[in-house]
């Protein structure tokens, strides 16, 4: 499916090929074009377009778009339309302090009372990283860096984790994309994971937060020169 709006062709995914009520799959297509920035900060989102490239009414298409302004990815302003929202350095700030709140919680509990078939898990999954760290599939690695973030946090036994701390990280992961994959960044990224899985394994809670502090550190630090980078994408 495709959007053409100010000359630029936007592709937007068949939603017939996702589950859910049909307001939810507009929202899942939406937010995906804009995650992937095929929907980029600033753009002008059109009712009316989205209604007829996705066959659908117009209904679902608010819904979905209200529940993206309460995630921060569109701004509704009335009287003026729906805008993809730009960033801001403090909304991404904001992001990483509440991530990093429940993620250092997380593989405190984790590394304590860890089971031997889940640190199994860790060691499979950072043993993956490595192979297409190997091969340069770095949209493979970064699928692999955030199932191990959600394992860790599935591990707690507490069901909404997971889910919480996805939308607390989601500015985060969204600008996290304008970042090229360079293999320094990434094999960086992979020696942090190993920190982190060690610890656990040896159930060392206090090196545990700390390696898992660094390794979330490091990734806000190189979001900073982004700002200056594209000021286009950022709010004035």
């Amino acid at each position: 499916m495709t959007l053409v709006e100010n000359d630029m062709t936007i592709r937007l995914r068949d939603i017939s090929e996702l589950p859910g009520s049909l307001a939810s799959r507009v929202y899942e297509a939406l937010k995906e074009a804009i995650l992937k920035f095929d929907l980029p900060p600033g753009l002008l989102l059109r009712k009316a377009m989205i209604c007829e490239q996705l066959g659908v009414s117009r209904s679902p298409v608010s819904e979905a778009l209200a529940r993206l302004a309460s995630e921060g990815l569109v701004d509704i302003v009335p009287q003026s339309g729906t805008r993809v929202s730009r960033f801001s350095m403090e909304e991404i700030h904001e992001g990483a302090f509440l991530r990093e709140a429940l993620e250092l919680a997380a593989v405190a509990k984790v590394a304590r009372e860890r089971s031997e078939e889940q640190f199994v898990q860790l060691t499979r999954n950072l043993r993956l990283q490595k192979l297409l760290l190997e091969d340069e599939d770095y949209a493979g690695f970064y699928q692999e860096d955030d199932e191990m973030h959600r394992m860790i946090m599935r591990f707690t036994g507490y069901g909404r984790v997971v889910s919480v701390a996805s939308v607390a990280w989601l500015q985060v992961d969204r600008a996290r994309q304008l970042l090229l994959p360079t293999p320094g960044n990434v094999r960086r990224s992979f020696h942090e994971h190993q920190r982190i899985v060690d610890a656990i394994g040896r159930q060392d809670v206090q090196a545990a937060q700390f390696a898992m502090k660094d390794h979330l550190d490091q990734l806000v630090e190189r979001l900073k020169p982004l700002e200056v980078e594209r000021p286009d994408y950022f709010k004035q």
